[in-house]
């Protein structure tokens, strides 16, 4: 049983989350949709390890740990960086409401971390996800995890879906050279 400190945070972030998300949770086909439910997952799986991030610092586990982390942190600020420079967003241009600012891209971003992988901000969810699990790897945390990955896929097909609507051919040939969340695997 979770303390009640951690059952607070985890009520008063879900509201803050659903607010921020409330376009998305009524188009349930977009990929906000399932972020809203992939964040709740990584939020469980936080408060659930928090205590131990820093038991035993030095283990195997722990070093995966942080390595996963720390390329989390790479991947959503190229990821980010990438959006802003080369997307130019428009808030004009892309009127989905379920989109946030930084979505709404006003062209098809090739360069820099999306010239290698179409999704480096779910990949960096991805390691987020998968750097907390070690953090204290359990059963619980385990199917927390792998019920984040499945939703980061359903949210990469979602978007996907998105941007051919949006992006047509271009985004077609632009997922025929690129891979979704690993460069050169999948």
């Amino acid at each position: 049983m979770w303390p009640y400190w951690r059952i607070a945070i985890f009520a008063l972030a879900t509201v803050l989350l659903a607010y921020v998300f409330r376009a998305s949770l009524r188009h349930p086909r977009s990929h906000g949709f399932y972020r809203f439910f992939v964040f709740e997952a990584i939020l469980a799986l936080f408060l659930m390890t928090v205590p131990l991030w820093f038991h035993d610092p030095f283990s195997l586990l722990q070093l995966i740990s942080w390595a996963f982390l720390l390329g989390s942190l790479i991947l959503v600020v190229a990821g980010v960086r990438a959006l802003h420079i080369h997307g130019r967003p428009d808030a004009s241009a892309r009127k989905e409401p379920e989109l946030l600012g930084f979505e709404r891209t006003s062209r098809l971003v090739h360069e820099g971390v999306f010239h290698h992988i179409r999704h480096p901000l779910y990949t960096s969810l991805l390691l987020l996800t998968w750097g907390i699990f070690f953090k204290a790897p359990s059963g619980s945390s385990a199917a927390l995890a792998i019920g984040a990955t499945a939703g980061l896929v359903l949210m990469a097909n979602a978007e996907e879906a998105e941007c051919v609507r949006v992006f047509g051919q271009e985004y077609r040939d632009y997922m025929r050279h690129t891979r979704r969340f690993i460069p050169r695997v999948y």
